[in-house]
């Protein structure tokens, strides 16, 4: 009897152990590589940087121009979609194509999809590919200053040449064109990336060179919904905000967008970290505890209601780099991709830095975070497949499996004909010519041949060496002293002004912002430049010593004509340009010295202009407010 009751209690013992052991099986999450491979399919990251013997938080400044092993390996075990690739990993011809090859071997050994390979070439001021290599163009605001007399041809030729470079390359994604319209004179981040402040002017030229793009086979993608073109705070640095009325945000910031949608098929749109109270109000609890209104990233109501359902868009939505200040002060870097995937974004663009072997394991864990919120129900696991059949869908369309096809050699030797051809070139020349805008010229030019002294004051040594170089080809026996703005020297500057004819002062405003640069990483050297206040009132006094003495005074305007009014009243001429780009060049001279120059288009239409071999023909692409 005791016995059998000693025999009974073991068995429900094993009965409870056998229960317990099933129900803690059925609590641990299932393994899912599909769901795992959806999630990864929509992550873009950056490799600007590795260390392979850094620890996670010393900062990595060595520049990824070869794949290592261990990134070359987590490609091939995670999935990822694609990555972004920056001026710092690109050196020259050979070298970007055996790192584009490199990056979808390891795609392609792990049996995935081909990765988006993407860049920012806007032209002007964001480039990334060596401007000596290749096309840069002067960049929308010079195609906007084109379109009352040449209408799209810019914004068409442009698109096309950006295309055949890039992807002879081996990228197929440009994150380009900017379709912001720039109605904010302080914007310090857009400003002239944009074609101009007339929304309609930005519609056409945007499609047209973003179907210039899409027509070669480089997937376009418009930026930044649902518009950056009012901001006067750079979303890399903060959190900027839109208060527009719902009418104006239609006509004006969302028109682009729209005209792209209705008259095209872009490929990619990128989104805005912007609030815009109008289109979305809802707040969120940031990791500081503050109350923030959602920017457009992380808003459903923009990406999905908006973008998505009413407005249209059918193909894939990318965010903005998600490690800018405007959403990772706010979120941490696993809640930032789970919100913007609940919002609607098809893509999450560099959502952790990967800069050492320590950073690669957040890749996987980040990967695991999203699956856990999909499977508890907090992200809609239908949602995934179809933004999955979005990606998968365009790859296949754009065939970007093709360009790796071909034997590395073959495509080195193809793309060498085709980057910086003399017919682009020749059509990078005259945007420039075309595009630069007499805004008074009191007699101040043609400069004729008895000028014998002229004073430049330009920002910096590299643009005194290209404006010099261009003027002395086009005026024989004309002295040129170039004084930089990075070297100062007051009692210099009025000596040097003392021997002069002709004083021309060139400035940059506003000063170039971290998109232009490359990102984030530059944020260091981007804070310790010299004050824009400064070098304007070294410029502003050269001018007015120079009136003073009454010699010829000319203003150029290398970027927005929106200062122009500061510096007119002592200027006899002005000119502007909305461009400053140059090319570095090397060649040996005759006693087997090394020479170092620096040119570029916008310089030698500058000094053909003046020297009056042609005529300025662009016009301003937005309003400057002369009673300031």
């Amino acid at each position: 009897m005791i016995l059998g009751k000693i025999v009974f209690l073991i068995n429900k013992v094993f009965l409870i152990l056998a229960l317990l052991t099933t129900v803690s099986c059925a609590m641990k999450p299932t393994a899912d590589p599909h769901l795992n491979r959806l999630i990864a399919q929509k992550l873009m990251l950056d490799i600007r940087y590795y260390c392979a013997d850094a620890k996670a938080d010393e900062n990595c400044t060595t520049p990824v121009t070869a794949l290592p092993p261990a990134l070359s390996q987590m490609l091939t075990d995670t999935g990822i979609g694609g990555v972004v690739l920056f001026a710092n990993n690109l050196e020259n011809t050979q070298q970007m194509l055996q790192l584009n090859y490199a990056l979808q071997q390891a795609a392609q050994r792990g049996g995935h999809s081909p990765l988006f390979i993407a860049i920012d070439q806007e032209g002007g001021r964001v480039v990334r590919i060596p401007q000596n290599l290749a096309t840069s163009f002067a960049g929308n605001m010079a195609i906007g200053a084109t379109y009352k007399q040449y209408g799209t041809k810019y914004a068409q030729q442009s698109g096309e040449i950006f295309a055949k470079e890039l992807l002879a390359l081996g990228f197929n994604v440009n994150f380009a064109p900017t379709v912001d319209v720039n109605v904010n004179p302080l914007n310090p981040v857009i400003n002239v990336r944009s074609y101009g402040e007339d929304a309609n002017m930005v519609a056409q030229l945007g499609t047209v060179q973003m179907a210039a793009m899409q027509s070669q086979g480089m997937m376009a993608t418009l930026k930044h919904f649902p518009g950056h073109g009012d901001t006067s705070v750079d979303s890399h640095t903060g959190l900027p905000r839109v208060d527009h009325a719902l009418s104006q945000i239609e006509n004006t910031d969302l028109l682009p967008f729209q005209y792209a949608i209705d008259n095209d098929a872009p490929a990619m749109i990128m989104t805005a970290h912007i609030q815009y109270p109008q289109l979305d109000n809802s707040e969120f609890i940031a990791k500081d505890g503050s109350k923030v209104i959602l920017p457009a990233t992380m808003s459903r109501a923009i990406l999905t209601d908006l973008l998505r359902n009413k407005m249209g868009f059918k193909g894939v939505i990318a965010t903005d780099a998600l490690n800018m200040a405007g959403i990772a002060h706010y979120f941490d870097e696993t809640e930032a991709v789970i919100q913007t995937f609940a919002a609607g974004s098809d893509i999450a663009l560099m959502p952790i830095a990967i800069r050492s072997p320590a950073n690669i394991a957040k890749v996987t864990a980040l990967i695991n975070d999203v699956a856990k919120a999909v499977r508890s129900g907090r992200l809609s696991r239908q949602e995934f497949e179809r933004s999955a059949q979005r990606i998968n869908h365009l790859k296949h369309q754009y065939n970007i499996a093709q360009f790796y096809m071909q034997p590395l050699e073959q495509a080195v030797v193809k793309a060498s004909d085709i980057l910086a051809a003399p017919q682009h070139r020749m059509v990078e020349q005259e945007l420039a010519d075309h595009a630069i805008v007499e805004i008074k010229n009191q007699g101040a030019y043609p400069l004729a041949n008895k000028v014998k002294n002229i004073l430049l004051s330009m920002p910096d040594t590299t643009k005194c060496m290209a404006f010099t170089l261009a003027l002395k080809n086009r005026l024989s026996g004309a002295n040129v002293n170039c004084l930089s703005l990075a070297h100062a020297d007051k009692s210099a500057n009025m000596t040097a002004l003392k021997q002069a004819d002709v004083v021309i002062a060139a400035d940059i405003s506003p000063d170039q912002s971290l998109a232009e640069l490359g990102g984030m990483d530059d944020i260091v050297n981007w804070r310790q430049r010299a004050p824009k206040e400064q070098q304007i009132t070294q410029q502003l006094a050269l001018l007015q010593a120079a009136k003073a003495q009454q010699k010829t005074t000319i203003f150029v305007s290398l970027r927005t004509p929106y200062n122009t009014p500061q510096f007119a009243q002592y200027a006899d001429a002005v000119l502007a340009t909305f461009s400053y780009n140059l090319n570095k060049t090397e060649h040996m001279d005759d006693h087997g010295r090394m020479v170092i120059q620096y040119e570029g288009a916008i310089y030698n239409a500058l000094a053909d202009i003046l020297t009056g071999r042609k005529t300025a023909s662009g016009s301003l692409p937005v309003s400057v407010d002369w009673k300031n």
